[in-house]
């Protein structure tokens, strides 16, 4: 499911990072940082990672609901989810 859900959210979270300047800032950053000597190669992509931690925190707040869900017979309000969540 990760792969459909990034290619989904890729355009909005580039497109976010794009209206709040935040790639140019990283972009002119990183390049600072690689003008000092003696550091080491830095391969970061600041969309990845932003998609990555969003991802991240959709599958996070999913399992805390199904928890819920498995625990307490209320929250399960459709048929499916009761068919899902029988015990």
């Amino acid at each position: 499911m990760s792969s459909p859900l990034s290619a989904e959210m890729k355009p909005i979270v580039d497109s976010s990072l794009n209206q709040m300047g935040a790639i140019k800032s990283y972009n002119n950053t990183n390049g600072k940082y690689k003008s000092l000597p003696l550091v080491p190669d830095v391969k970061a992509n600041l969309s990845q990672h932003v998609l990555n931690k969003g991802i991240d925190g959709i599958f996070y707040y999913l399992a805390i609901e199904e928890k819920e869900m498995r625990g307490n017979p209320a929250k399960r309000t459709t048929e499916l989810l009761k068919k899902v969540f029988a015990q």
